[in-house]
């Protein structure tokens, strides 16, 4: 029984070193059990296809706090944004210039729409073995190489969090009259702190969508979809959305949106203060790591190797060893209790947020600094 083993998981003492980012943190996160609040476009609760109430206030907030000139709430997680944002912006037949890494729903969007898909590989970084950055001098060469690009389409940060120069891609994009599209839905923690990466709202995309639940305190699928550019095309992007979401879009899932929302509005300082600490105590902790190494933490920095880069991303490289990042994240799993978000060749992958705890810092430290001697 699925909810029995959900129980049991939470139960057993495992850290989540993984999405999504309110990391089960009921003190910053603390909505009742689902069916306490499930209910449907009732009187008093607006309707997210039509909205004039309490919803449009949600939407206002997360402009507002974001800088962006409209949102929309998502609650088919950042999939269905990518999907209504691309359709919005071109035309059956039409091609698009997007990153190699871009997420699945690009290449769904592109076979939805019947639309020719262009790839522009990132460089990968030897010593880590993570894809760079997309540098603006890429773009310009590929939409000089492929006239007719209707749209460019730039994933940052990356799963890793690898972050572009987006302000510069989008003056290249503009130049040529396309608009940018920003899947960040990594990067919807970015904006908020001097630690980290300016966000993509307000670095000159047209739109951006980013997933709150993955490094935020909301439910899985709570996502949004922000407007910011004179070449962007609200009127479209809202009809797809009418027919791409559900017509019964769950409340529980929209109030987790508003609660996130007002608790960034209202206590953004100090949650991005606690989390900078945490950072900081962390890279100090993996400073003797002989063996394994985390990129841009500890005695690691290879910065020069991308534009920008989220210190959230706790990337960890086997690349020196003779393990590999599935086996370090099965060793993690196994002996230390620690749940990390994915595995590669050469390295595994910790998310964090400012849900996370010292505690769990300290936890995942400790476990790296044990394991690192014997795979000498």
């Amino acid at each position: 029984m699925l909810y029995k083993k959900i129980e049991e998981y939470t139960a057993s003492g495992a850290y989540p070193m993984h999405m999504p980012g309110h990391k089960r943190n009921a003190a910053l996160a603390p909505l009742p059990p689902p069916h306490e609040i499930d209910i449907t476009e009732i009187n008093g609760f607006d309707d997210l296809h039509n909205q004039n109430g309490v919803l449009l206030e949600t939407a206002q907030l997360a402009a507002n706090l974001y800088g962006s000139e409209k949102a929309h709430l998502l609650v088919n997680g950042s999939t269905v944004g990518i999907l209504a944002a691309i359709g919005a912006h071109t035309g059956r037949g039409d091609a698009i210039l997007a990153t190699g890494n871009c997420h699945r729903s690009v290449n769904n969007a592109a076979a939805l729409f019947g639309l020719n898909l262009e790839l522009l590989a990132p460089e990968k970084d030897a010593a880590s073995g993570i894809e760079c950055s997309i540098s603006p001098e890429a773009v310009e060469d590929a939409l000089l190489r492929r006239p007719g690009i209707k749209l460019v389409v730039v994933t940052s940060p990356t799963y890793e969090g690898v972050v572009s120069d987006i302000v510069s891609i989008a003056e290249v994009a503009h130049s040529h009259d396309i608009p940018l599209l920003v899947d960040s839905a990594h990067g919807a923690h970015l904006g908020f702190s001097g630690m980290f990466p300016a966000g993509a709202v307000g670095s000159g995309a047209d739109v951006v969508v980013m997933s709150l639940h993955k490094t935020l305190p909301a439910m899985t699928q709570c996502s949004l979809l922000h407007l910011c550019g004179k070449h962007a095309n609200p009127g479209g992007t809202a009809e797809l959305l009418g027919t791409l979401q559900t017509t019964s879009p769950s409340y529980v899932l929209m109030s987790s949106i508003d609660h996130c929302l007002r608790l960034l509005a209202a206590d953004k300082d100090r949650l991005f203060g606690s989390y900078e600490r945490n950072l900081r105590d962390f890279d100090e902790s993996v400073q003797p790591l002989k063996n394994l190494f985390v990129v841009n933490h500890g005695s690691d920095s290879r910065r020069s190797a991308f534009f920008g880069f989220d210190p959230g991303k706790i990337v960890i490289c086997t690349k020196k060893t003779a393990m590999s990042g599935y086996e370090l994240m099965e060793k993690m799993r196994s002996e230390y209790m620690i749940e990390l978000e994915k595995a590669e060749e050469h390295f595994a992958l910790a998310m964090t947020s400012v849900c996370d705890t010292a505690g769990g810092f300290t936890r995942l430290a400790d476990a790296l600094l044990s394991i690192d001697t014997p795979v000498s």
